[in-house]
């Protein structure tokens, strides 16, 4: 297999007496959905805090791309194309979905009135519906606030817009978790649309046979650290089972 889009060596992290990763290691390769699974404590979301820049681990070494780097903050990691979809969003709510894929990167218009503070509204509308048909999402109405958008159209609004500023890496923290059956394949085929531009998908999910359905490969932590990696399509539900709770399954990495 090719080299690493973005890999994790030995990370540790501590807080006071709690030790949440030993020498924990990761890795993801472009184009590709990885499914980052682990019981409750596992460290999952301190992993992943660590490779969005939202904490620093005490020790280890993160690399983009084979380049040792230093993700100490998320503004830092998005920086190198590494967004992040949060469980909650962070939508906000009462703006326009244009507005949202926007937000904090807007757009202001050209001469004065750009020095002024006017943004240019229609230059992120026409973006933001480009970014939306290269991604196959259809909106029932582009212009409302996304409070009255449906729940699968909210989670479809927060990937456009991770998809739209990654150039490497998207993290997706339960994305399907809150939806209905006919929604949440819907977001699973927008996942997979956004790993066929090539962008790598890193899936943190405690649904197993969905991560079987989705995933290309699973990597499991347990009390801290990998203890197995499995190809999704030789792995079994009880395969991913086994790991998580005892660690001992035999690892089926390429």
């Amino acid at each position: 297999m090719t080299e690493p889009l973005l890999e994790a060596r030995g990370i540790e992290r501590s807080f006071g007496q709690v030790q949440a990763l030993r020498g924990a290691d990761f890795t993801v390769y472009r184009g590709e959905i990885v499914a980052l699974i682990g019981d409750n404590g596992a460290g999952k979301s301190t992993l992943v805090k660590i490779l969005s820049g939202a904490d620093q681990p005490n020790a280890g070494q993160i690399l983009v791309e084979g380049d040792p780097v230093r993700l100490d903050s998320p503004h830092a990691a998005r920086d190198l194309g590494i967004e992040t979809v949060y469980q909650d969003l962070a939508l906000a709510s009462d703006l326009d979905p244009a507005a949202n894929l926007f937000l904090g990167r807007e757009v202001f218009r050209r001469g004065l009135l750009g020095r002024l503070g006017f943004l240019d509204k229609r230059a992120m509308a026409r973006d933001t519906t480009s970014e939306m048909e290269r991604l196959g999402v259809h909106l029932k109405d582009a212009a409302a606030p996304v409070a009255a958008l449906s729940g699968g159209q909210r989670q479809s609004v927060a990937v456009a817009r991770a998809a739209m500023w990654a150039r490497r890496v998207i993290f997706m923290d339960e994305p399907t978790a809150a939806l209905g059956v006919v929604q949440t394949q819907q977001v699973l085929e927008l996942i997979r649309r956004v790993r066929d531009a090539g962008i790598a998908v890193v899936l943190i999910s405690h649904n197993m046979p969905q991560v079987l359905e989705i995933a290309d490969r699973v990597e499991v932590l347990r009390l801290g650290a990998r203890v197995a990696r499995f190809e999704a399509a030789d792995a079994t539900v009880e395969d991913l089972v086994a790991a998580m709770t005892s660690g001992t399954a035999e690892e089926r990495a390429a």
